[in-house]
């Protein structure tokens, strides 16, 4: 932004001001001196009437300029927040008492009851036909 001093800005307005007053009276003068010579160089026709006359009146313009000078500045801000959330569950299955887990077998009911195990049941760790002789499901009775 541009600051003035005091006297240059002073010294400007009345610039102006005398370019004004000087650019009126030169207009009044042109009016009054057009005036008087249409009077007096217009011929009167048989009526008395004055004729209009044919020389122009100067034209005065007036014009003002004003510059300013602005300064435009933006800003963006942006915040981006990212949350996750993770949930993991784990679960454990103890192996099944009276075996060695899931791969267990028995070659006969001796080695299933060694082991604890007998009698040993259809879907049990370990049960296989060939321990359950009658077929009802239930091995080394």
């Amino acid at each position: 932004m541009r600051t003035q001093s005091p006297i240059s800005s002073q010294s400007s307005d009345s610039g102006i001001r005398i370019t004004l007053s000087l650019i009126g009276t030169l207009f009044v003068v042109a009016v009054v001196l057009g005036g008087i010579q249409g009077c007096s160089s217009g011929s009167a026709d048989e009526t008395g009437a004055a004729a209009p006359s044919t020389s122009a009146a100067p034209t005065v313009t007036v014009s003002t300029t004003r510059t300013q000078e602005v300064e435009v500045t933006t800003t963006e801000t942006v915040e981006t927040t990212a949350t996750e959330t993770v949930r993991e569950t784990a679960t454990e299955e103890e192996p099944a008492q009276g075996g060695n887990g899931p791969d267990e077998y028995y070659e006969n009911c001796d080695a299933a009851r060694a082991a604890g195990a007998a009698p040993v049941r259809e879907g049990d760790p370990g049960y296989g036909p060939h321990l359950d002789r009658d077929g009802d499901g239930v091995g080394c009775e």
